[in-house]
């Protein structure tokens, strides 16, 4: 029955390690948390209101960006 014994501990750490991973946060949640700002017209999110104003001239440039209060 040894190796049953080997079996069952492997699979038991295998189960702790994959447990370990789940917990810790995706890249895909991070990258949500850090993007705050949205675009009120396409609803392209952004990380700060400089990307904004950058946002605006270049794919709504003849819209007014909002201002930084908004």
């Amino acid at each position: 029955m040894t190796r049953g014994k080997q079996k069952i501990d492997a699979q038991r750490r295998n189960a702790e390690k994959n447990q370990k991973a789940k917990g810790s946060q995706s890249q895909l949640e991070a990258r949500a948390v850090g993007l705050k700002v949205v675009c009120p017209i396409c609803k392209v999110q952004l990380a700060n209101e400089k990307q904004l104003i950058d946002h605006y001239g270049s794919k709504h440039p003849k819209e007014k960006p909002p201002s930084p209060s908004e």
